[in-house]
């Protein structure tokens, strides 16, 4: 585990989750399409939101992105980190330059979006059992940059013209 170690503290920091920590337990894992990458994450999202942005969109291949939101400290990774790949779609840059898209360089798996601060998680990676039963902390508060979408959803959520809370509530 030490090289483990090793490589999640210099890919991460010391704001992520250490392997060594006694006092982090696990409440949910995730892991890529072909389990070469994984992590748990040890507490609750603190939201989730669905993005209809169109680097979102493009990047995900699908319509809208539905992402929960996590805590860095909340979060470590158990398999794969030599495995992740960076992009930083303003920069179109292959780097770690914060904020970033993170996947799997083997099977192309998004894996979640990097904040400065925070995690943004794809819950469709979470192991919620079979069949799934998605935690009530997982599902979408609001749907933002809806002024963008490509389709209507009529599911009573708020919709916002950004960010949550900084923008026009449509």
């Amino acid at each position: 585990m030490t090289g483990f170690l090793d490589l999640n503290k210099s890919t991460f920091g010391s704001e992520y989750g250490s392997p060594d920590d006694e006092s982090f337990i696990a409440t949910y894992r995730a892991r890529c399409h072909c389990g070469v990458v994984g992590y748990e994450v040890s507490a609750d999202p603190v939201d989730a939101k669905i993005c209809h942005c169109n680097d979102c969109r493009l990047l995900h291949g699908a319509p809208m992105q539905w992402a929960a939101i996590f805590h860095k400290r909340d979060v470590r990774f158990t398999a794969g980190v030599e495995h992740l790949r960076f992009y930083h779609n303003r920069l179109d840059r292959n780097e770690k330059i914060l904020p970033c898209k993170v996947s799997c360089a083997l099977c192309g798996s998004p894996i979640a979006d990097e904040g400065r601060n925070m995690w943004l998680a794809f819950p469709t990676l979470f192991d919620f059992g079979t069949p799934p039963r998605v935690p009530e902390s997982f599902k979408p508060t609001c749907h933002i940059f809806y002024g963008m979408r490509v389709m209507e959803i009529a599911d009573g959520l708020p919709k916002w013209s950004g960010h949550k809370d900084r923008s026009t509530l449509l």
